[in-house]
């Protein structure tokens, strides 16, 4: 039986209990820390776990037994505590942004080869059909080769959400909208079309006077083969409209799951090519189903990996690419240049330290709460 504790009992951490209970045959939840105990406390209550409550990681590992660790704290606590856990022998399972900076994540990855421990990065999204389904059809070649594929992460956030006393700074977050709510998108672009070679990008605040960090960017990326990206970002859109978007050579393809495919006409005008889209429509729907999805999803993968029964489809490797391309947008941005990749170590954001003193401040940051209700 696999003993599990949870680092950090803030909202996220109900994805992870949930999905842990899923498996009871597998494992089992021994133990959360927080340093608010009382947070700890109710979600032991909550979910009629059978769990040990401590007031931090360095507390939890000295005194409890446990094989595995999720950690749910805000992104500039993840590296010192993976690697304190990784360094007590522990798999971890981390959630996104991986770290604030590459030297962060570096250190990550050389403490799990060091103690010959899994380190995965969560990208929940992932593990859902659309998306598994949408990423096998883009690597089968039905479509063609990508000419240009887009990520839209497009969210609102009032300006209360920088109240809390971690956010709307680089320090703590290590950045705003691209790195703690893009990320998903990136990762998903990233599995799907690859690292680009360049980036061009802008960053900026438009609607949140009580954060440091953007509130939304765009980038473009560049690739050898002469494909092109894009990403944005931003927290300032009203309906949340997000998708991931490929036009390749012979069709269209896109999440929330759509095909769209043209031929042309003597004139060059496009006229549907109702074959090819059915045609790929066809091989979309033939892909299996994900069994157990989001957080659930990537947990059983987790722990399968673990009992030795198959490898980690998001691990600390691929949580670093999203940090650099993000690095990568933050550098192009604040130096108002593109940005060859990938960074090396010399880059003036390759460190959390080169980040908080290069890194342009929008606003300063005023107001702050230990919690917010909700």
């Amino acid at each position: 039986m696999i003993k599990v504790a949870i680092i950090g009992a803030g909202a996220i951490s109900d994805s992870h209990i949930l999905a842990y209970l899923n498996f009871k045959e597998k494992c089992q939840i021994v133990a959360l820390a927080d340093l608010y105990v009382d947070k700890a406390k109710q979600k032991v209550e909550a979910y009629n776990l059978n769990a040990k409550v401590y007031p931090s990681y360095t507390e939890l590992i000295e005194k409890e037994e446990f094989d595995v660790a999720s950690i749910c704290l805000p992104p500039y606590e993840h590296a010192p505590t993976a690697i304190a856990l990784l360094n007590s022998g522990k798999n971890v399972l981390v959630e996104k942004p991986m770290a604030p900076s590459l030297e962060d994540c570096d250190q990550m990855i050389a403490a799990a080869q060091k103690n010959n421990r899994l380190l995965s990065v969560v990208a929940q999204n992932r593990f859902r059909t659309p998306v598994m389904r949408l990423n096998t059809v883009l690597k089968s070649g039905i479509a063609g080769k990508i000419l240009f594929g887009k990520a839209d992460s497009l969210w609102w956030r009032g300006s209360n959400y920088y109240d809390l006393w971690w956010r709307g700074t680089w320090e703590k977050e290590g950045g705003g909208c691209t790195i703690n709510h893009a990320v998903h998108h990136i990762d998903m672009y990233l599995w799907m079309m690859g690292m680009p070679d360049s980036v061009l990008a802008i960053t900026t605040n438009l609607n949140h006077t009580n954060s440091e960090v953007e509130d939304f960017s765009t980038a473009v990326l560049f690739y050898k083969n002469n494909a092109i990206g894009q990403i944005t970002a931003s927290l300032i859109h009203h309906g949340e409209e997000q998708q991931l978007l490929f036009q390749c050579e012979n069709a269209g393809l896109s999440l929330p799951w759509k095909v769209c495919s043209y031929n042309q006409r003597e004139n060059g005008f496009p006229e549907e090519n109702s074959e090819k889209a059915a045609e790929i429509q066809a091989y979309y729907d033939s892909l299996p189903e994900v069994k157990n999805t989001a957080h659930n999803g990537q947990i059983e993968n987790f722990l399968s990996a673990i009992e030795g029964k198959g490898d980690l489809l998001v691990d600390g490797n691929q949580g670093r690419n999203s940090i650099m391309l993000i690095t990568a947008i933050y550098l192009s941005a604040h130096l108002g240049t593109k940005v060859d990749l990938p960074l090396k170590e010399d880059c003036l954001f390759y460190t959390r330290d080169g980040i908080v003193k290069n890194a342009k401040k929008f606003h300063k940051k005023t107001k702050s709460v230990d919690n917010l209700s909700g």
